[in-house]
């Protein structure tokens, strides 16, 4: 990073911070969860469905805004995106009734679902190529760090401000606005490409690389699966299962979110010497010794020391999956594709907080077997279909300055 220009560090700050401040938005809505059960008068089942919709609906987003940065650029889309998700988190604070709050909810989750293809094409079609590991492992941790705010904010201000308030707070990313207006460019790659008045066209990249499309949304699926079947609940289960206040709740977030920035980075880096596949698979393994310490232990610091652990193996597997996509797709659809399969998987994986709370009320409110049973599972199966992908480490991207 130290060879880094001025404009590459200003894209990376922006990229990173997009996707944190999207997940930030996101993950407002899980400290939040029983309250809106309250008033709203729904079970905890029903409310999970706003989970459910929002990731469901990404896919929409991917395809739509990613086609918009491969046709106009990925910057302008990006502060698209950026204004269209803040406008949503805004609207639901403001629900009526709970139809509105899921209609709000799924308009939010098209609009997240643009922004993850769209900033990491950005970053690494900026970025030095010997920095890809390193830069996927930061862009990826704005993510758990999106959740560390969100805890911090929650520890902070939920008795304040109430669950209304907590939404109002998600409009904050507007004001990355002025940021990415005046000193981040666009995309060399993509310049370079309209230059050469190269085409693209979704549909027959799809056709042509069907079965790498196929393996990938499968794979990103699991993905999905491991981090929402270990975060998204995981605040429910510690208020509900283990009678935990905001203030506990809040401090052992914020610990295991550190820790899920520290594997991203980590395992980023240690891609770059090992191989994105073996650095998957490691941390992927990893993660199933924990699962003991971190659903079934008791006492504030043995879970905190579990959920630590976790998320360090947890998000070190994700923390590999922006550059690796991105090496794994064909040049001219980096904005749209990488997003797309992610998303797609993230469609497959969208039942897991209903499927979590069901297999938690058919054993007695057991959340830790729920998501325990979900976390070990989809470890295995992602070292299964990491070990068949191709590895990447050491490509080039053409088309940077």
């Amino acid at each position: 990073m130290l060879h880094w220009t001025a404009t590459q560090k200003n894209v990376a700050f922006a990229c990173f911070t997009s996707w944190m401040l999207d997940a930030f938005d996101f993950f407002i809505l899980v400290f939040v969860l029983s309250d809106l059960a309250d008033y709203f008068h729904r079970s905890m089942t029903e409310v999970s469905l706003a989970i459910m919709l929002t990731l469901a609906v990404r896919p929409a987003g991917a395809l739509l805004f990613g086609w918009l940065a491969e046709k106009y650029g990925r910057r302008p889309i990006l502060m698209l995106n950026i204004v269209m998700f803040s406008l949503f988190e805004l609207l639901s604070a403001w629900s009526p009734t709970f139809t509105a709050f899921l209609i709000f909810r799924g308009l939010y989750g098209v609009a997240m679902g643009g922004i993850w293809g769209v900033a990491s094409s950005l970053a690494m079609e900026t970025i030095p190529d010997r920095s890809r590991g390193l830069m996927s492992g930061v862009f990826q941790a704005g993510y758990p760090c999106g959740y560390l705010l969100a805890s911090v904010i929650f520890g902070l201000c939920y008795t304040l401000l109430g669950w209304r308030g907590m939404f109002l707070v998600g409009t904050a990313p507007v004001l990355l606005l002025p940021f990415i207006y005046f000193r981040v460019p666009e995309s060399p790659v993509w310049l370079a490409s309209k230059a050469k008045a190269e085409k693209y066209a979704l549909l027959p990249i799809i056709r042509q690389h069907a079965r790498l499309c196929l393996y990938l949304v499968l794979l990103m699926a699991c993905f999905n699966f491991f981090s929402h079947g270990t975060q998204d609940l995981y605040p429910t289960f510690l208020k509900i299962q283990h009678q935990f206040d905001a203030h506990t709740i809040s401090v052992i977030a914020i610990s295991y979110n550190i820790a899920a920035m520290a594997g991203g980075i980590g395992f980023g880096l240690l891609s770059e010497k090992i191989g994105r596949k073996k650095a998957i698979m490691l941390a992927s393994f990893l993660a199933l010794p924990v699962l003991p310490l971190w659903a079934f232990s008791s006492g504030s610091w043995m879970i905190g020391l579990g959920a630590f652990l976790m998320q360090f193996m947890v998000q070190g597997a994700w923390g590999v999956i922006p550059t690796w996509l991105t090496e794994l797709v064909p040049a001219n659809a980096r904005a749209v594709l990488p997003g797309f399969v992610y998303q797609s998987g993230n469609l497959i994986a969208s039942v897991n907080a209903t499927l979590q709370s069901g297999i938690a009320s058919a054993h007695g409110g057991n959340y830790g077997l729920s998501m325990a049973l979900v976390a070990g599972v989809v470890a295995v199966l992602i070292c299964l279909l990491t070990a068949l992908g191709k590895e990447t480490r050491g490509m080039t991207i053409t088309g940077k300055e």
